[in-house]
């Protein structure tokens, strides 16, 4: 009688994140409970987890328990739930780091960096102390500053490690301060990045700042950003926001074959099939008149002249005139109201940011307020925004990966673009004759590229009614098989293999399972 084969061990991977949005039924008592947002990490961390659960890999997840955002009492009692969750923790897949300067926080990041070093080195204290020896993991993927550290001690045990950084903000802090608080940083410190080369541990504990997310960058096996583009960006040293350390190593870790692009993807709620804040819900087949009504919709609920007709212009990330590029449209956009009077073109902002009140005030100087709307942020009234325009606009000067320029194209409504970063990877140009492309780029950095490529998009509007309509339901087809959770999580996994040299979970005998 032959010998059973034994079925190897599917490989343990840890993913350590400051923040998620939500957890797949299955993975603990409270993974419905979950929550802590502050940007596009977070979806991306649910997106990661939730797929490789639904995948049978074994995954596991490290947070900080955030108890107030996570609506556990506090009042000096912990629920039932969160006891009997307690108790099974070992064998749960969620591990959470418990320290007290968590348990009161509503936000993930305070926004004073004294309090979020002592929130992140807390967070990396149980990560390092508690929860890698309780897992074991085969491979750690961490995720942006607050996790720096972590690839160190992971480099020093001999554990593969993925570092993601999803922006370039980071901190510092000497080996004294990280000790301190709780971290043994002296088994790894050669493992850190420095503001100088240290000779030795005790040259460099008390007067050489230990750089967070370059140390992660640093030390881990493995790095990505959130889109191609803005990787080679950074290899190139075409952004000087990044600093010169953390662009050497970016560099270094890309030439060596270590470092990929991976662009984040949208949340699935955001589908206009199925999402409840539309006045009228619609897919690719049935998108013009649904689109129509929803634009009168929003017409009527701003003020605007109501005209299903009125082509639509629409402004969803915050107005940051270092990032996104509102200057350029506040520049244009009395000229561009002016010139296209005819066909009665509408703006809609619905966002937040220091030109908030310059779009205010151009509308009341030139009595634009049936043709312009600034509304602060609000998430349903966004929604409605990508449903009812026509055209968003996203003319940033750097773009990390951007999502609302998928959400749009999903939506039907042609990103008008700036060519950089996330926005190259996303955006192509519309180029009706061959049936491709998805929006309007521009390459120069002013408003007379913006003008320029709304002229473009306006070209677009004036086709007639087949030809545009093909053109947006094919988009939206395209647009939603690609900018999508499963995209983004296969991408990952891919990374995840080509580490251990080995598959995360046996397809075949999974697949047969169910």
């Amino acid at each position: 009688m032959a010998a059973k084969t034994r079925k190897a061990k599917k490989p343990r991977i840890l993913i350590v994140t400051p923040e998620i949005t939500y957890l797949p039924q299955g993975m603990g008592n409270m993974s419905n409970r979950l929550s802590a947002k502050a940007g596009g990490l977070a979806d991306v961390s649910a997106t990661l987890v939730s797929a490789l659960y639904e995948l049978g890999a074994d995954v596991h997840v490290a947070l900080p328990h955030y108890r107030k955002m996570f609506h556990v009492d506090i009042g000096g009692f912990i629920d039932n739930e969160l006891l009997i969750y307690k108790s099974k923790l070992p064998d749960d897949r969620i591990h959470l780091a418990e320290d007290r300067i968590f348990y009161y926080q509503d936000r993930v990041y305070s926004n004073h960096e004294e309090v979020d070093l002592k929130i992140a080195l807390a967070f990396q204290r149980e990560v390092i102390n508690n929860i890698i020896p309780t897992v074991k993991p085969d491979l750690i993927h961490c995720n942006d500053w607050m996790t720096g550290l972590i690839p160190g001690e992971a480099r020093m045990l001999g554990i593969p490690s993925l570092f993601t950084f999803h922006n370039i903000h980071t901190v510092k802090a000497t080996l004294a301060a990280i000790e301190d608080r709780g971290i043994d940083a002296a088994e790894f410190w050669s493992n850190l990045f420095y503001t100088w080369p240290p000779s030795n541990y005790f040259d460099a504990r008390d007067n050489n700042p230990v750089d967070f997310l370059c140390s992660g960058i640093f030390s881990s096996h493995y790095i990505n950003t959130v889109s191609p583009t803005f990787l080679k960006e950074i290899v190139d040293d075409q952004h000087n926001f990044v600093p010169k350390n953390i662009q050497w190593e970016v560099a270094g870790k890309f030439h060596a074959g270590c470092a990929v692009g991976i662009l984040n993807s949208p949340d699935p709620s955001n589908d206009p099939e199925t999402d409840p804040h539309l006045v009228v819900r619609y897919g690719a087949a049935d998108h013009y008149d649904a689109k129509r009504r929803n634009k009168v919709h929003l017409q009527e609920r701003l003020g605007l002249d109501v005209d299903p007709d009125a082509p639509m212009l629409f402004w969803p990330s915050r107005l940051d005139p270092v990032q996104k590029g509102c200057q350029l449209l506040a520049e244009i956009l009395y000229k561009t109201i002016d010139k296209y009077q005819k066909e009665n073109l509408q703006v809609v902002f619905v966002a937040n940011g220091a030109y908030q009140q310059v779009f205010h005030d151009i509308a009341y100087r030139h009595d634009l307020y049936n043709r312009v709307a600034v509304c602060n942020f609000d998430e349903g009234l966004s929604r409605i925004g990508f449903a009812a325009s026509d055209f968003l606009l996203m003319p940033s000067l750097f773009e990390p990966c951007g999502l609302p320029q998928m959400i749009s194209a999903i939506y039907g409504s042609l990103p008008i673009a700036r060519d950089t970063g996330g926005l190259h990877d996303s955006v192509s140009q519309m180029d009706v004759a061959n049936n491709r492309g998805n929006g309007f780029l521009f390459e120069t950095y002013d408003a007379g590229g913006l003008a320029w490529a709304i002229d473009r998009a306006m070209d677009f509007y004036r086709l007639d009614l087949h030809t545009r309509g093909t053109q947006v339901g094919r988009v939206m087809l395209e647009s939603k098989a690609r900018f999508n959770h499963s995209v983004t999580a296969q991408a990952y996994i891919d990374i995840y293999e080509q580490m251990l040299n080995r598959p995360l979970v046996d397809a075949v005998f999974d697949k047969a399972a169910r």
